[in-house]
């Protein structure tokens, strides 16, 4: 079998070519970084978590009624996505204080924010991912103001779903991080959600003690980064207590294991 050809690999996910035209594999791998990746550790184990974490979340979107990239998970890394053009715009959804917005303005880190609020943050390593407004966006010809207005209606929905998906399992949404694409259909373009949604891109509190159940851990040296998102993953009933997420090598199957499966 020829080796796949690599499209592109970020911090923690790799595009490879896809099986079929305007299709890409995604990657999700076991790298965490924080920091603009000045600080980096591979965890064991948190890539087949986020892939099926995301999956899950994407395909109930889908059913709402967001388009999204995805398509099918093709095994406890990969999944198979639609290739778009991706949006070089970040969209941030605050509900609670937490992270930069506390240091910029001076908050309370859990503080009740008075509504939701819509960020936005240009998409470069180099320059640290820097906050922008409609102005910018629209000035350096990152996005148009119709595909602004797109991007803020389904970052929007996504809230108030994933407010409600996380609230029914104990959790509570502090923010998120959500990427869009162009995706193009013949003679037609639509902008549709696309990366991933997973502890990676979410901050996530448990309702009752505020333990963080995501990225934060790593971020503050807090530990316990690959088990808390399992919990979150076995709180949405998508992964069983006893399954494994660590990576392991190849495993010998007897002649008489399988006759039986």
């Amino acid at each position: 079998m020829s080796r796949r050809r690599e499209i592109y690999e970020g911090k923690a996910k790799i595009l490879y070519e896809g099986p079929e035209q305007g299709t890409l594999i995604q990657y999700f791998k076991d790298d965490a970084t924080a920091f603009n990746n000045q600080k980096h550790d591979v965890l064991d184990g948190k890539g087949v978590l986020n892939n099926r974490i995301s999956e899950h979340i994407m395909i109930l979107l889908d059913k709402m009624g967001v388009p999204n990239h995805f398509i099918r998970r093709l095994n406890m890394r990969e999944q198979l996505i639609r290739a778009v053009e991706i949006i070089p715009v970040e969209v941030v959804v605050r509900t609670i204080a937490a992270g930069t917005i506390c240091k910029r303005l001076g908050l309370d880190e859990g503080s009740t924010l008075p509504r939701s609020i819509v960020e936005f943050y240009y998409k470069s390593d180099p320059l640290g991912d820097p906050m922008v407004s409609e102005e910018h966006i629209t000035a350096f010809g990152w996005a148009s103001p119709a595909e602004i207005d797109e991007m803020m209606s389904m970052a929007l929905r996504v809230n108030d779903f994933l407010t409600g998906l996380f609230a029914g399992i104990g959790i509570q949404l502090i923010d998120f991080k959500l990427e869009f694409g162009r995706h193009y259909e013949e003679e037609t373009m639509r902008v549709i959600l696309a990366d991933e949604i997973s502890p990676d891109s979410c901050r996530l509190w448990d309702i009752k003690t505020n333990e963080k159940l995501d990225k934060d851990r790593f971020r503050r040296d807090l530990g316990g980064v690959v088990e808390a998102y399992q919990d979150v993953a076995q709180r949405l009933g998508i992964m069983p207590e006893s399954s494994p997420t660590k990576r392991r090598g190849p495993v010998l199957v007897s002649d008489k294991s399988k006759s039986e499966s």
